[in-house]
């Protein structure tokens, strides 16, 4: 009995606001626990050493449950609900409650663990430059909001101007402030300054690939390319060749700044060769530049594994 009771277990909890639901696999129980750190704390105390806690990503309610999870030595495993949703379907899942989630998600853990990463916390730095990018991402899409409301309303001019003024002091305010917590710690200073020494990529797109590149431990580019979503899917059967389409599943806003930065390198000497080869094999223009964001992760992660500035007497166009 007790051999069973400290075999590691995989645990599914579906979370919310107040509230989580955890399921253990092989146990159709499920049981309620307030979203606290107290009550949190003491389940924690009860599970086997070595047990997997996988939970969706919803906002900002499961990073109490992960942090302390983490902090106690247990796997956590944060998932992507739209593969969780796929999941259900794929076994044909009929009904959807907080206690079905539950049951579900540590289904998937136990079956898909091996494959999955675990999450890693972030650290303050890299929390407050994921927030900034965040916040700043809201203010320029209600800044575009903004300014195509009040396009045509004759009367209110000058007090748009003066919001969309306002806006955009507010954002040359954030910008600030990345900078000078980049400069909080000299190291992640010297690796983000790798990262935008190559031609196109700023300080947003620069933060938001060091924040990717300092959290994701993989060897190999292909795998942060993936993450961000730019990869192309293929759609093939038989002797069918489908067309090719983005996977889309990284951080949408992620992509939006990489597709900004090609867009910004392709305007440059060093990168213009590149996007005109491209479009002259049929490529759209979006397509060219998709091309571009992915060597564009590819060169900023080699600098950063290596530590050295971009050179351009290295860039071959191929």
């Amino acid at each position: 009995m007790n051999e069973t009771l400290n075999t590691p277990r995989f645990v599914g909890i579906d979370v919310a606001k107040d509230e989580v639901v955890v399921a253990t696999y092989g146990d159709t129980a499920t049981r309620s626990l307030p979203n606290t750190a107290t009550a949190l704390k003491a389940w924690l105390d009860t599970l086997p050493p070595g047990s997997g806690l996988g939970m969706e990503s919803t906002g900002g309610y499961h990073e109490l449950l992960a942090g302390l999870a983490h902090a106690a030595g247990f796997a956590v495993y944060l998932l992507n609900p739209r593969d969780v949703r796929y999941y259900a379907h794929a076994l044909g899942a009929r009904a959807k409650t907080d206690q079905v989630d539950a049951r579900l998600l540590a289904r998937f853990i136990a079956h898909e663990h091996e494959r999955l990463h675990h999450w890693q916390p972030l650290t303050p730095i890299q929390r407050h430059i994921d927030t900034l990018l965040k916040r700043r991402a809201a203010l320029v899409r209600s800044q575009g909001a903004i300014r195509q409301t009040m396009e045509h309303v004759a009367g209110l001019r000058a007090e748009t101007r003066t919001t969309l003024r306002a806006i955009d002091a507010l954002l040359a305010a954030i910008d600030r402030e990345i900078e000078q917590t980049l400069k909080q710690e000299p190291e992640l200073q010297a690796q983000a300054a790798c990262i935008r020494s190559v031609p196109g990529i700023g300080l947003l797109t620069g933060s938001a690939l060091l924040n990717l590149f300092t959290r994701l431990p993989v060897a190999r580019a292909d795998a942060i390319v993936a993450f961000t979503g730019l990869d192309p899917r293929p759609c093939d059967s038989g002797h069918k060749r489908g067309r090719r389409r983005l996977s889309k599943r990284g951080p949408g806003e992620l992509r939006r700044l990489l597709f900004n930065a090609a867009m910004s390198a392709a305007r440059t000497r060093l990168w213009r060769p590149y996007y005109e080869r491209e479009r002259a094999k049929g490529l759209p223009t979006t397509a060219a530049l998709v091309v571009i964001a992915r060597r564009l992760v590819r060169i900023a992660y080699a600098l950063f594994k290596t530590q050295t500035h971009f050179s351009p007497e290295r860039m071959k166009i191929a």
